[in-house]
């Protein structure tokens, strides 16, 4: 099952758990932690400021996403977790009917013996 999960983000320069970070700095290292985790197919910045990620993929820890960001970005909450309602479409399987019923026609081949010449003489 596919899913979209949305964080909220504090990435407005405040104090992490290690430094102080500028907002586009948080945002960067917000969006790798948020791809490392295991399942992630996709993130990107939304909302107003760009203070919400939002993450596409299947099996993702929304908990343990929060933890990392929480401990190396700062403040995250959890806004939302949906499942992805846009399915792909897979390809039909096209069956292919051959017109005949036993496999390739055979045609009869006319060869000349390779012993006989066409002279006389041998």
């Amino acid at each position: 099952m596919k899913q979209i999960v949305v964080l909220r983000v504090s990435m407005d320069g405040q104090r992490s758990f290690f430094c102080i970070m500028a907002g586009q700095e948080a945002r960067t290292k917000a969006l790798k932690i948020a791809v490392s985790v295991k399942g992630v197919e996709a993130a990107c910045l939304k909302g107003k400021d760009k203070e919400q990620i939002e993450v596409k993929g299947e099996g993702i820890d929304t908990v343990k996403l929060t933890t990392l960001i929480r401990k190396k970005v700062g403040h995250a909450d959890i806004v939302s977790v949906k499942e992805d309602k846009k399915e792909e479409k897979k390809p039909e399987a096209v069956q292919v009917l051959w017109p005949y019923v036993n496999g390739v026609p055979s045609y009869p081949i006319h060869q000349e013996d390779p012993y006989s010449a066409p002279c006389s003489i041998m």
